[in-house]
């Protein structure tokens, strides 16, 4: 998907999310008319343009790129300031964030090599289950025994989840696994780079609260979830592009 988001100091304008499909840099033109058509500005108006994301390089309107780290980190003190750190669990990549005192990123550990641990890693599940995401949350609550999954890697806890089905698994408890498992890969972040409260998660996945009751269990610590959890990265490029925040 790609987000956008339109900011005037302390105030969002305007926010967007579109589908991305074959042409990155269509879809953020695309995404940047409508954000003008949602605020009712022109172009003109607009004094700074920040492009983050796996598609920051094809944005060839922007001032400047940065990455996601910074961006990330930003919007979710824009969001919650006083925020120690940010969990971001996104379509192709997972990352722990560390914010110091003053809002600045400390440490960050980041999983973008393989796709356990992401939104891409539901996908995979919720195919093999033949139910829809939407549906993951509300089904985790009636499990009675999380099935346990070792695998680290998508192909082969794809192969134990299909294992758990022909031995007359429920799909309730099998989800509930799944979720133990994204929970535990990125606690293994946390570990690395420290877990501080307060702690806010970010990304799609952040929706899906059964991942959210899953990340907690494993941290032992309150995880707040941002009403624009989604929009996180969007709203930390424009509020770099801004200088509101600074966390470089």
């Amino acid at each position: 998907m790609t987000k956008g988001a339109l900011i005037d100091g302390d105030r969002l304008l305007a926010t967007r999310i579109n589908f991305t499909g074959y042409n990155a840099e269509k879809a953020g033109q695309k995404i940047f008319e409508d954000l003008l058509e949602e605020a009712g500005i022109s172009q003109e108006d607009v004094g700074n343009i920040v492009a983050t994301g796996y598609g920051r390089n094809q944005v060839p309107f922007a001032d400047r790129i940065m990455t996601e780290i910074i961006c990330h980190a930003a919007g979710a003190v824009f969001s919650l300031p006083g925020v120690r750190t940010v969990i971001d669990i996104g379509g192709q990549d997972s990352k722990v964030i560390l914010v110091d005192e003053r809002g600045k990123v400390a440490n960050f550990a980041m999983n973008d090599k393989c796709a356990a641990g992401t939104g891409r890693f539901l996908e995979v599940m919720a195919r093999v289950l033949e139910v829809s995401l939407d549906e993951f949350e509300e089904m985790s609550l009636e499990a009675v025994a999380p099935a346990r999954i070792s695998s680290t890697c998508t192909v082969f806890a794809e192969s134990e989840v299909i294992s758990l089905i022909s031995k007359g698994e429920s799909r309730e408890n099998i989800i509930a696994g799944i979720h133990d498992s994204v929970a535990a890969r990125v606690a293994s972040l946390a570990g690395r780079v420290g877990c501080v409260e307060p702690v806010v998660m970010t990304g799609g996945v952040a929706l899906n609260g059964g991942i959210v009751r899953a990340m907690e269990g494993k941290l032992h610590v309150p995880i707040r979830v941002l009403d624009t959890a989604q929009l996180n990265g969007a709203i930390g490029a424009a509020v770099m592009a801004g200088e509101k925040v600074s966390v470089k």
